[in-house]
């Protein structure tokens, strides 16, 4: 009897909500996860990264930075992290997740620049990547000099002993002499196929603070993490694409894996390359006319896709300024971080239909997740009502939790 009668009324019910559900009211809220200040241990917050896991748990973390001047990448460095369980509305307090044992040695190349303490510790570009068993992994860096692996199978409560995967990196030799590697920052993927995909840069460590030249590749793994290998170069350093460097990737809705690559080229717009694979076969790098490049981090995240009933939709973000107030505007040098927007593409990252400001002001590094419900959230570092700390890192990393009814001005609403 049941199924007779009331079946075709759910169905009904539910066409009838899918077609008329009114969408949801505009909605913007921010809050500080990180305030410099609040913790003398740490001087300043830097590097933010966020995802949502499988079972729905938000993960922010960044690098905390000990040292008074805290403007060093080779500082006192930890790695912390604050976890909420109901959508960014509320978190845990920060906890250090990453401890590597034995002694430590400094990057050589750090140690010819002034002002770098042998005595430091600096672990720094992490990388957690959300996986849809509901395991979290994680790999960060020691030194710029050692890459660690390590993962969470209770939704960042605890973490598996690091271990070292810096043979991975190995195979780039053979293409690039590094002696300076970085993972990241932000988040990584895991494709469709279950193939994990971690951006790296490499430098040879003997320019500017030891980070430049630099190329950019990715690592990824085929068993859950377990091993890695090294892919192709995916952007060289030239005349033209000068020190490509730090890199987010996103996989378009035909397989394909697509890097958005800072760089410090003279054209000051994002780098694109685009991979069958995620790590060979890398297309000729373009420059993204509707991307500028004030030479800062950025980041990308699938918002949602046809293959699930929806639109596609990527979203973006970076600080949209090629301006400076102090100083001359000069190709390939840093333009002020300021004015951090959220950009909507249709059309997977061939043209941008969206650009709204999310923070005018100062406004630094950023990185970007969608939670189960919809909602986008914006983790990036800004000055809020302090006087920025300094021109790179702002004096707080903030969350910004959005609805796309926000982010279109009520012209599209949806559900990852």
């Amino acid at each position: 009897m049941y199924s007779r009668f009331l079946l075709p009324l759910v169905a009904a019910f539910s066409v009838a909500s899918a077609i008329h559900l009114p969408a949801a009211e505009p909605m913007l809220k921010k809050q500080d996860l990180f305030v410099v200040g609040e913790d003398p241990a740490f001087s300043l917050y830097h590097i933010p990264g966020i995802v949502v896991t499988a079972k729905g748990t938000v993960l922010a973390w960044c690098e905390a930075r000990k040292r008074a001047a805290g403007v060093s990448d080779w500082d006192d460095i930890r790695i912390l992290m604050r976890r909420s369980t109901d959508e960014g509305l509320t978190w845990s307090a920060p906890k250090s997740i990453a401890d590597v044992p034995g002694p430590k040695t400094k990057n050589p190349f750090a140690l010819v620049m002034k002002n770098v303490d042998p005595k430091d510790v600096t672990y720094n570009n992490p990388v957690m990547i959300a996986d849809k068993d509901g395991t979290v992994h994680m790999v960060f860096c020691l030194e710029y000099m050692r890459t660690f692996y390590q993962r969470s199978t209770d939704d960042g409560l605890s973490w598996s002993t690091p271990v070292e995967i810096t043979a991975a990196f190995e195979t780039f030799h053979k293409d690039y002499d590094w002696k300076v590697l970085a993972t990241g920052p932000n988040h990584g993927i895991q494709l469709k196929n279950g193939r994990l995909v971690v951006p790296v840069w490499l430098s040879t460590g003997t320019g500017g603070n030891a980070h430049r030249p630099s190329v950019t590749a990715t690592i990824y793994s085929d068993d859950q993490g377990k091993t890695w290998k090294a892919g192709d170069i995916a952007v060289p350093c030239t005349d033209e694409w000068i020190n490509p460097n730090e890199t987010v990737a996103v996989e378009l809705a035909d397989g394909r894996v697509m890097l958005n690559v800072r760089s410090e080229s003279k054209a000051h717009r994002r780098l694109v390359t685009i991979s069958p694979d995620g790590a060979t076969n890398w297309s000729t790098p373009r420059f993204d006319e509707a991307l500028l490049e004030p030479i800062c981090m950025g980041a990308i995240v699938r918002y949602s896709s046809e293959a699930t009933g929806q639109k596609n939709r990527l979203l973006f973000s970076n600080p949209d300024n090629l301006s400076k107030a102090k100083g001359k505007e000069e190709p390939g040098k840093g333009r002020d971080r300021k004015n951090l927007s959220v950009k909507l593409s249709y059309d997977e990252g061939q043209t941008w239909a969206v650009n709204k400001p999310l923070e005018p002001g100062p406004s630094m590094y950023s990185d970007l997740a969608v939670t189960q419900s919809g909602t986008i959230l914006c983790f990036y570092g800004s000055s809020g009502a302090t006087t920025g700390l300094n021109s790179f890192a702002g004096a707080r990393l903030t969350l910004a939790r959005f609805n796309l009814e926000w982010l279109t001005d009520g012209k599209d609403s949806g559900k990852p």
